[in-house]
């Protein structure tokens, strides 16, 4: 399988924006609303809310927050009714952007996403303008000093995951969304630390952008992602590491 790791460039600055805990906890909380509002407040019938509080757990979040937030999605408790809601289009240089949102307003929110997309050199396009450009896959970080690759393997493929790649540090295990419930638990169970996991858009041809627009481009991803309603953004956008750096 390959060796090419390909999570430092899917989600755009995911670990510095998941350092602002507010933000990450915001963004867990709606997830396990939303999760428990579809199916059920029972994790063990509920794998999407059953990942959810893998994830808030993870990320250290108080068992407090999280039973809250199970409670107003089962309407035990009075709260937003949240509603996923994607936007594409395309930033300066013309990379595509695809951003995943929850909220309780669409008509504040596609205004301001719009508006954001503009004012930084990109434009809000139609429904499947960009989405094509992209593949769904379920991604899992597994720190590669926790177990041997091919234990992991084995667990992973029999789970239903497609390929496994390594960059030394990390595994990089690779499943088809349909299965990642199934993948995830499989890991669980096999004792398995997984560091990150998630279903991310995967982009199918990255787009080097240099100088000034890639700038611009950071920027913009930048602010789409601190936008309060936003959960995910990604992109094809590929620069070089200093210039990422230098727009930080």
């Amino acid at each position: 399988m390959s060796g090419h790791n390909k999570w430092s460039t899917i989600k755009h600055k995911k670990g510095a924006a998941d350092a602002k805990r507010g933000k990450l906890f915001s963004r867990l909380v709606k997830e396990i609303t939303i999760a428990a509002r579809l199916g059920g407040g029972d994790p063990d019938g509920n794998p999407r809310l059953r990942s959810a509080l893998a994830t808030a757990k993870g990320a250290s979040m108080p068992k407090d927050n999280i039973t809250r937030a199970i409670q107003k999605g089962t309407g035990e408790l009075p709260g937003a009714s949240y509603e996923e809601v994607n936007y594409e289009g395309y930033g300066p240089g013309g990379i595509a952007i695809f951003v995943e949102c929850m909220t309780d307003n669409r008509m504040r929110t596609t205004p301001e996403i719009r508006h954001l997309l503009s004012k930084h050199g990109g434009n809000l396009g139609e429904l499947g303008s960009v989405a094509w450009m992209f593949d769904r896959k379920g991604m899992f970080l597994v720190p590669a000093s926790s177990i041997d690759e091919d234990k992991l393997m084995e667990v992973a493929l029999e789970a239903g995951a497609e390929d496994l790649e390594s960059d030394g540090d990390h595994f990089q295990v690779t499943s088809p969304p349909e299965v990642f419930h199934a993948v995830r638990d499989a890991l669980e169970q096999a004792g398995v630390e997984v560091g990150e996991a998630s279903v991310m858009m995967i982009p199918q041809n990255p787009m080097k952008v240099d100088g000034k627009k890639a700038e611009q481009c950071i920027k913009l991803l930048d602010l789409l992602e601190d936008h309060d309603d936003v959960q995910n953004v990604y992109s094809n956008l590929e620069v070089d590491e200093d210039v990422e750096a230098g727009a930080s």
